[in-house]
């Protein structure tokens, strides 16, 4: 059993010895085989690829026609159609293409048939290009064709894009050599309401180089109005040779002339890329305008900036020109969004000619640059002799956009009065328009100012709120004559009106509330000053002395109006001066712009060739009318002949005599702005001499105390 047992397990590894070899020639085998079909694999792949090219060679790929259109078709979701001959072969290595009469039709949604049409169009295309990376055009001649590029109306779908994602930009191939003949391109942007029409010139180009420049013209629409244009390629060669277009574009629409330079990616697309624009017209608002935004109309102007459209921004930055006499630089954005767009600015100007601030209230600047304010109030439907404009100052495009704006001026160019350091923030917001905060420095005093106009009711409300702090008459008069440097006195105030309509001279028409300055103590020097005080004798006595140059010492002072409908009424008239006692009744219209005011100033002490009698200041706004000649006084200079007839000249004299009997004022009353109700003389006593704070008639339309007896008469001829 051992034996054997020995010779079973020699044996064993005598038979695996014998197997072994037999299993390597038939691994061998299998491995010879597979390399024999993969070879003959490859060889057939190669002669059926090399069959089909030359099939396609033989028959230039005529059979094809039908299964591109319907192949193409399917994975661009259109329909394409070849009306004439059609080729598609490798020639020997490049694609060729070539169709007559080539459709590819727009999504339904478009407002015409066809994305892309020609009447011919032949081309050679690298056949890695189509499948790595941007299409390469060896060559291309184009017999006119048309292109049609579209946005839909919510701006997420365009007509070159093949498929349900959102719209992409347009991206054009690199062509080598190209020849294009009658091309046009239309473009479409219902959101920005923009359509063009451009049409190209003939275009011949060899081995990437063209020797001239492709230039275009074309015409559309900007939401309602109309524009030309016309352009270049500056570099077609380059634009060729990199997909990289050097672009040059001036555009004319609505009295502007409008100038895009740029180099970008492709045609179609400006997508963060900077672009310098520069334009130029007779009135900016005309251009801004085209896209609903509304501002106050200029003179001639001419700005340049720089322009980046992201998505749905447009922002204008490094921007500086001038309008008219003023210069204007800043930055500002236009967000093309639901349900308005949105306007962020920040703007600053150097000099600010006033001339030129006359929109901002509805003059119009070149009427008032020649002709005058009153000429331009007239323009504005204003009556005669009027200065507060009439013109509609365009509500309802406020409307159409919302606003946040900061707007800072260093100087405004002004005869009269020295404005300087101007900072206003505007915001408008569903047609409410906030000029809050807006200050500005006048005099060397500060101005602070709230403005709203409530453009959401019909008529718009108003409101109007503007602070004068103390501030030196001297320098803010100086325009008037006032001496500056023997003037000491100064002046605050106050106006809080608020009102209804349409135009600034409605809106005050129409208004109600109260205006008040007063004066703290201080000197006032003026030659006018004694004529003002009603000391006639004093007056005329000192301007033949040629001593007119003498400063009134001021104790305390109150001008004040309370307004009813657009009717201002003195509440109170109150100067108390070292030696006279000012008052004033009456009061002015803003509905005609009538003024009916009468002064006079009573004596402290005793005066000899004191008139005394009121000085009225009559006629408008436009053209006030001093008349010192007054009924009163004309009576005394009776009185005086009268009694220098019948007994001596001297008895002449007294008709003149001021006993000096004013009632000294009590400033406590008069420095808090306090209504004439309110004010006392400086025994505590209520005053009886400065008027109810109504006119003709009272708050009620009934007639006054003064009236019925016959003291008055009719105020501006209104009641």
């Amino acid at each position: 059993m051992s034996d054997v047992d020995s010779v079973t397990i020699d044996d064993s590894p005598s038979e695996q010895s014998v197997v072994r070899p037999v299993d390597h020639e038939s691994d061998e085998s299998k491995r010879h085989r597979r390399r024999r079909i993969v070879h003959n694999v490859i060889l057939g792949i190669i002669g059926a690829v090399f069959a089909v090219w030359l099939i396609l060679f033989i028959t230039k790929g005529r059979f094809l026609k039908h299964p591109f259109e319907s192949i193409a078709g399917k994975l661009t979701h259109r329909t394409v159609s070849v009306g004439g001959d059609f080729q598609l072969y490798f020639a020997p290595f490049d694609i060729k293409f070539l169709a007559e009469g080539l459709t590819i039709s727009n999504p339904n949604w478009a407002t015409r048939p066809n994305l892309f049409e020609a009447k011919k169009i032949d081309t050679r295309i690298a056949p890695l290009s189509m499948l790595f990376g941007r299409r390469h055009f060896r060559w291309l001649d184009l017999a006119d064709g048309a292109v049609d590029l579209e946005w839909n109306a919510a701006h997420d779908r365009n007509s070159w894009t093949f498929s349900d994602k959102p719209g992409k930009p347009l991206d054009l191939p690199v062509i080598d050599r190209a020849t294009l003949v009658g091309t046009t391109v239309r473009y479409r942007d219902m959101q920005l309401r923009v359509v063009a029409d451009l049409a190209f010139d003939t275009v011949m180009s060899a081995d990437k180089r063209i020797d001239d420049k492709v230039s275009f013209t074309g015409k559309g629409q900007v939401r309602e109005t109309p524009f030309t244009l016309n352009g270049a390629l500056l570099s077609p060669n380059a634009t060729l040779a990199r997909g990289r277009n050097q672009l040059t574009m001036t555009a004319r629409a609505a009295n502007n002339v409008i100038g895009v330079t740029g180099t970008l990616p492709s045609l179609a697309d400006i997508e963060g890329v900077p672009l310098q624009v520069t334009s130029r017209g007779r009135d900016l608002s005309e251009l801004l305008w085209i896209i609903d935004i509304a501002i106050p109309r200029t003179r001639d102007y001419r700005v340049h900036a720089q322009l980046v459209k992201t998505a749905q921004e447009y922002a204008f930055t490094r921007m500086a020109g001038t309008f008219g006499d003023s210069d204007l630089a800043g930055k500002f954005t236009i967000l093309n969004q639901k349900p308005r767009p949105h306007v962020d600015a920040t703007l600053t100007t150097k000099k600010l000619a006033i001339v030129d601030a006359a929109p901002f209230i509805g003059y119009n600047p070149d009427i008032v640059a020649t002709k005058g304010v009153e000429a331009a109030a007239a323009a504005t439907g204003a009556g005669n002799a009027r200065i507060l404009p009439d013109a509609k100052l365009g509500f309802e495009a406020m409307k159409h956009f919302d606003a946040d704006v900061h707007w800072t001026i260093r100087d405004v160019a002004s005869k009269n009065i020295p404005i300087s350091n101007v900072d206003v923030t505007i915001g408008l917001d569903n047609a409410l328009l906030k000029l809050s905060p807006f200050t500005f420095a006048m005099a060397r005093g500060n101005v602070a100012t709230d403005i709203t106009l409530n453009a959401r009711r019909n008529p718009v409300h108003a409101t109007y709120d503007i602070r004068l702090a103390q501030t030196p008459m001297g320098r803010l008069l100086a325009g008037w004559g006032v001496d500056e440097s023997g003037t000491s006195g100064t002046i605050k105030g106050r106006i809080q009106l608020e009102g209804d309509g349409n135009s600034v001279h409605d809106t005050l028409a129409t208004s109600r509330g109260r205006i008040a300055f007063v004066m703290p103590a201080g000197t006032f020097w003026t030659r006018n000053v004694q004529l003002a005080e009603l000391d006639l004798g004093t007056f005329v006595q000192k301007m033949f002395e040629r001593k007119l140059k003498e400063p009134v010492k001021i104790n305390c002072g109150l001008i004040a109006f309370t307004v009813r409908n657009g009717i201002g009424a003195a509440d109170p008239i109150l100067i108390d001066t070292q030696k006279n006692v000012m008052l004033g009744r009456g009061g002015f219209s803003f509905k005609n712009e009538g003024l009916d005011l009468a002064f006079r100033a009573d004596g402290k002490k005793f005066s000899l060739f004191s008139g005394q009698s009121p000085v009225g200041i009559g006629g408008s706004f436009a053209h006030p009318a001093i008349n010192v000649v007054s009924e009163q006084l004309l009576a005394r200079v009776g009185a005086g002949l009268g009694l220098a007839l019948v007994a001596t000249p001297l008895a002449g004299v007294l008709a003149f005599v001021d006993v000096g009997d004013a009632k000294a004022a009590a400033c406590g009353p008069v420095l808090n702005g306090a209504t004439a109700s309110a004010q006392r003389t400086t025994n505590g006593k209520p005053r009886d001499d400065v008027g109810k704070g109504t006119t003709a008639k009272g708050e009620d339309g009934k007639k006054s105390d003064g009236e019925k007896k016959g003291q008055r008469k009719k105020f501006l001829g209104i009641f």
